[in-house]
């Protein structure tokens, strides 16, 4: 199997993620040499690979510092299927709410999707030419221009260089041969045009009817094996129970040919992919290299009490530990194994310590990190230095309105210092504070974007300050409260 993003090396994948993601080395070391250790698990006998299971990591540390987004990069990296969950949408069996072992359903599909999507670039040049044929010959039928290649029982017609053409009854004979048919000439002028327009992009606002496949799923809703969660089955799921086939329903729509080409794309993509070949690697890589990242773990941890909600909370850490110890759970695409499966757990631990958590599930958390506070320092680089950067994203949306937007150091600094003194006087939510701080600052410049084209607007400290304020530090004369 392809090594995909595991023959980085550690420092390969922690400068990776720097590019993205300030400050918090600890916890960038521990995933990268979580990632390496699967490309070496690789290397090893099958016999002494199976007795090598993935060192889960707990992530401790307040919201905003970048546990999620740490995990979401890495499985990026990685090019592995992807889960971010929240302990408390789960409860323990018996108790209203999703069953745990839902999250390794919602993992397999992830990894069906993220496979799929892989094949389709795969195929994307076929499938596209396969669409513009179908349009073409969509486009055909809608003008009257198409060539019948074989005789339409019933409607009279002549064969005419090979071809056999349509005659509505009592309409003109055929020509003898030997004279020139004028009307097919004319007819294939009209074709090479009508060609050469859908080929330059010119009819791409043009409606058209096209025969589509009907996506509609009709759902079963079912109780869960808990008897507390609801499973959805598909169409296809029903076809392979009751033998019929609801795929091939088709309906007639009427889509412009933009619209139309991007649909049957899809379907003709569908048709050149292996199904089963795609379920089978999507498990394999679901059970090798699937990341599930579960969030506000500390939200399970039991008060001291020992009836009520402390009772479901401390029996989801019991579901929980059997699905990260390891065990085969039942999806729509047959068994998955989680005995692979890298869990990264995150939680802020402000009422509550990782030793209040159930033994054997601390156990299976070995490697533990907590992660630091941003500072006003960090603050500054996360404007300035990662890729994703929010002054980044706010210049490309200028500049969709023509509009020039720069920031300078020292509205940089100023906005820095905004937001870390927010954290520090209200609620500590992190970087999350710089979204807060920068919408309000650009809030009229951006509704008013539409009428500046052409202009550069700088933001400096002076304007920070006019923007938010004449005291732009003072959290009462700043609504950056959510």
């Amino acid at each position: 199997m392809t090594d995909f993003g595991h023959d980085l090396t550690p420092s390969e994948i922690t400068r990776r993620l720097d590019e993205y993601i300030v400050g918090q080395t600890k916890a960038k070391r521990a995933v990268a040499v979580a990632l390496r250790n699967r490309w070496r698990r690789r290397q090893l006998g099958r016999d002494v690979a199976a007795d090598v299971y993935p060192k889960n990591i707990l992530l401790i540390g307040p919201t905003g510092v970048g546990k999620t987004e740490i995990a979401r990069r890495l499985a990026t990296l990685a090019r592995a299927p992807f889960l971010k969950v929240e302990a408390t949408k789960y409860s323990e069996v018996g108790y209203h709410g999703r069953d745990v072992e839902s999250m390794v359903r919602d993992l397999a599909d992830a990894a069906v999707a993220l496979v799929r999507a892989e094949k389709v670039q795969e195929v994307a040049q076929k499938a596209a030419a396969a669409a513009q044929e179908r349009i073409w010959r969509a486009l055909l039928e809608e003008t009257g221009l198409q060539e019948y290649q074989d005789p339409v029982p019933g409607m009279p017609g002549v064969v005419e260089g090979g071809i056999w053409r349509p005659r509505p009854s009592g309409g003109v004979p055929a020509p003898a041969s030997g004279q020139p048919d004028v009307d097919a000439q004319q007819r294939e002028v009209a074709r090479a045009q009508l060609r050469q327009a859908l080929t330059n992009g010119e009819l791409e606002t043009r409606m058209l009817e096209v025969e589509l496949r009907d996506t509609r799923t009709p759902t079963l809703s079912v109780m869960g094996p808990a008897g507390n969660e609801t499973m959805g089955i598909d169409a296809q799921a029903l076809q392979e129970i009751w033998g019929r086939t609801p795929q091939n329903k088709t309906k007639v729509r009427k889509l412009t040919i933009a619209e139309a080409r991007k649909i049957i794309h899809e379907e003709e993509a569908d048709k050149l992919l292996d199904q089963d070949a795609i379920v089978g690697e999507a498990l394999d890589r679901a059970q090798n290299d699937g990341i599930i990242f579960v969030d506000e773990i500390d939200k399970i941890v039991a008060a001291g009490g020992g009836d009520g909600p402390d009772v479901s909370r401390e029996g989801v850490q019991r579901d929980l530990l059997s699905v990260v110890e390891g065990c085969a759970v039942y999806t729509r695409y047959g068994h998955v194994r989680t005995d692979h499966v890298l869990f990264i757990a995150a939680g802020a631990f402000h009422f509550h310590k990782p030793s209040e958590l159930i033994p054997e599930l601390q156990g299976r958390f070995p490697v533990r990190v907590a992660l630091q506070s941003l500072t006003e320092a960090d603050f500054v680089r996360i404007l300035s230095e990662p890729k994703n950067a929010l002054t980044r994203q706010y210049q490309a949306l200028f500049a969709t309105e023509k509009v020039t937007l720069t920031f300078t150091k020292d509205g940089i600094q100023r906005l820095a210092a905004v937001a870390f003194k927010a954290n520090k006087t209200t609620q500590d939510i992190g970087a999350r504070r710089l979204m807060t701080i920068l919408e309000k600052c650009l809030e009229d410049l951006s509704f008013e974007a539409d009428r500046k084209s052409g202009q550069t607007i700088t933001i400096d400290d002076k304007l920070v300050a006019e923007r938010l304020g004449e005291a732009a530090d003072d959290e009462d004369l700043i609504p950056y409260r959510m």
